[in-house]
């Protein structure tokens, strides 16, 4: 704990925390101040002027990162026997409907994200008091429920991610790893917050992007100018 609090004054004494930058100058700060010996996430944090608790505020949504999370990402498919083949092709680390079902049950959760196909919901529905907690359930509003199974494991792949605003009104997610050059990460973070916006509730009055901020798994938050529209 000793080395962790000697870590973080210096990176407090290297830069001015309080300073407002533009997502390339705070990537290259975060970058800068994150001293673990492995390759940290890099995780943008957007608090929204919404009430989470209104369902007609609930912001959720998907966005494709341009170059991905740096993560590999683990992807159960519990699909229909026809639809093995193609999910396998497509870049799926486990494929199958009851055996995986079972193994989830018993409390396998050695996964990241799983997709599945609208037919065979009824049966996925029931892992939901395993699934729900861990984030792990299939939603039709994430594209991980759909006809097209082979698409959606491609796209989570290629760095696709959901995100769900939380009781507080903050929107939490990874854009990268602090080994990403700065304009990567400025543009994957772009990527979210352009996203957000267009996701805007008709409902929510007065400021909606409150605030932003970068950090790594361990280094402190580098606030971000809110009316930022570029990765520049």
């Amino acid at each position: 704990m000793a080395q962790v609090s000697k870590k973080r004054k210096e990176a407090l004494a290297k830069h001015d925390l309080t300073q407002m930058r533009s997502l390339v100058e705070a990537a290259v700060v975060v970058k800068d101040i994150t001293y673990t010996k492995f390759d940290a996430s890099v995780d943008i944090d957007v608090r929204l002027g919404v009430d989470p608790r209104k369902a007609d505020q609930m912001v959720r949504g998907v966005a494709t990162l341009p170059h991905g999370t740096g993560k590999t990402v683990r992807v159960l498919a519990l699909v229909t026997p026809d639809k093995e083949a193609e999910a396998l092709a497509a870049g799926a680390d486990f494929v199958g409907l009851d055996d995986y079902i079972s193994k989830i049950e018993k409390g396998w959760t050695d996964i990241d994200v799983i997709i599945t196909m609208p037919a065979v919901m009824a049966k996925v529905g029931r892992l939901g008091r395993v699934l729900g907690p861990r984030g792990l359930m299939p939603n039709p509003k994430s594209g991980t429920v759909t006809t097209d199974v082979a698409k959606a494991v491609q796209e989570v792949k290629a760095g696709k991610i959901d995100f769900k605003v939380d009781k507080t009104g903050i929107i939490h997610c990874s854009v990268g790893k602090v080994s990403f050059d700065p304009k990567m990460l400025a543009e994957n973070a772009l990527e979210v917050i352009q996203t957000l916006g267009r996701l805007k509730p008709s409902s929510s009055k007065g400021t909606y992007i409150k605030s932003i901020t970068l950090s790594s798994t361990m280094s402190p938050a580098v606030p971000v100018d809110s009316q930022v529209n570029s990765a520049s």
